[in-house]
């Protein structure tokens, strides 16, 4: 059967059936409700069931709690829908988003940040426009059918400049099937198949609000793009970027975003370091990244927040400034599950 699924206050509708997410739906019908993991275990699509009866599939209880369910509250990317259903969401992007695309792309160049960290260069085909939001993800088609996520870390207007092209941050997870790959076996030239974009972690251009881009490990990823694309628009809201690793050597591209907060007389760089050794000979801002901006700014109330990175991070995050007078609805964030994290829902 097929159900008719209404998202509040926009109005906008669309058709799902008993065989798809409501999230999976939405996104092939260009409704782009907010999300992150698409697999139950960040909560970034978490809203509210106004009327009708959804079941859910397997999820994690840190992204939807049972009390949490008993509330009201679903998970859009497993929640499947038994009857018409009216949700609320307050993040519902305009009609016309841009079109989800598979593509085939050239690895065009492979450039060792870190020990760990794997910058991916993607030739993008030349007849093809890939649209997309700073911020936005696309997704690794593997053979086996598997799939994995990575941001785009260059702004729209940089990935059509000469050859089109993406680049991507990868963290080498031991034992990790792709990850195992990027940097054991790929090669310059290798083919590769994409689709996307994917997410709704971008900047909210409308709003006039003072602005904190949060960033752990390779979540600087995204909010790279994102700077990129406001120096880009010429958009001089007050930005704080404050970046995250254990160790100095994982803040990988510091003198980029260095020379960048030069350029950007709005933007002030943080970077933190939590668990550095005394030979790094770090003498910078020490402990976790989300508890600095909190030390600067104890009242978030009239801020937005961009956060990206590590699950832990960003659910702290959400909490702790929640606490410190933060809208909910001005938390935007993209978790970087892992598939480990996923396995556990």
């Amino acid at each position: 059967m097929t159900f008719t699924i209404t998202v509040e206050p926009s109005g906008r509708t669309f058709a799902a059936t008993e065989s798809e997410t409501l999230l999976a739906a939405a996104i092939c019908q260009g409704i782009g409700l907010p999300y992150g993991c698409k697999d139950g275990a960040c909560g970034s699509c978490k809203c509210r069931k106004l009327a009708g009866t959804v079941t859910h599939g397997p999820h994690q209880s840190k992204a939807l709690s049972a009390e949490e369910e008993a509330a009201g509250l679903i998970l859009t990317c497993c929640a499947i829908a038994h009857s018409d259903v009216v949700i609320e969401s307050r993040q519902v992007t305009e009609a016309g988003a841009f079109p989800v695309k598979k593509l085939p792309v050239r690895v065009q160049q492979l450039e060792r940040a870190a020990p760990d960290v794997m910058i991916v260069r993607l030739q993008l085909p030349a007849n093809d426009t890939f649209q997309y939001h700073a911020g936005q993800y696309v997704e690794f088609l593997l053979r086996d059918g598997a799939r994995r996520a990575y941001s785009m870390a260059n702004a729209p207007h940089t990935s059509q400049a000469g050859t089109p092209f993406l680049e991507l941050h990868i963290r080498h997870m031991p034992g990790g099937k792709f990850t195992d790959h990027v940097f054991g076996a790929l090669k310059e030239k290798d083919i590769l198949r994409i689709e996307g974009p994917f997410g709704s972690f971008y900047l909210r251009e409308a709003s006039d609000k003072p602005i904190i881009l949060l960033a752990s490990g390779t979540g600087f990823a995204p909010i790279k793009a994102i700077v990129q694309h406001m120096q880009h628009k010429g958009i001089v809201r007050p930005t704080w970027l404050y970046w995250g690793g254990r160790r100095p050597h994982d803040l990988y591209q510091d003198a980029w975003i260095r020379e960048a907060a030069a350029a950007l007389p709005n933007l002030t760089y943080v970077p933190v370091v939590s668990d550095a050794l005394p030979e790094d000979g770090w003498s910078g801002r020490t402990g976790f990244v989300h508890q600095a901006v909190l030390a600067d700014h104890p009242d978030l109330s009239g801020f937005e927040v961009y956060a990206c990175g590590a699950p832990i991070v960003v659910e702290s995050a959400r909490r702790d400034y929640a606490a410190a007078g933060l809208p909910e609805d001005a938390f935007y964030a993209d978790a970087f599950t892992s598939e480990a994290d996923k396995a556990s829902a």
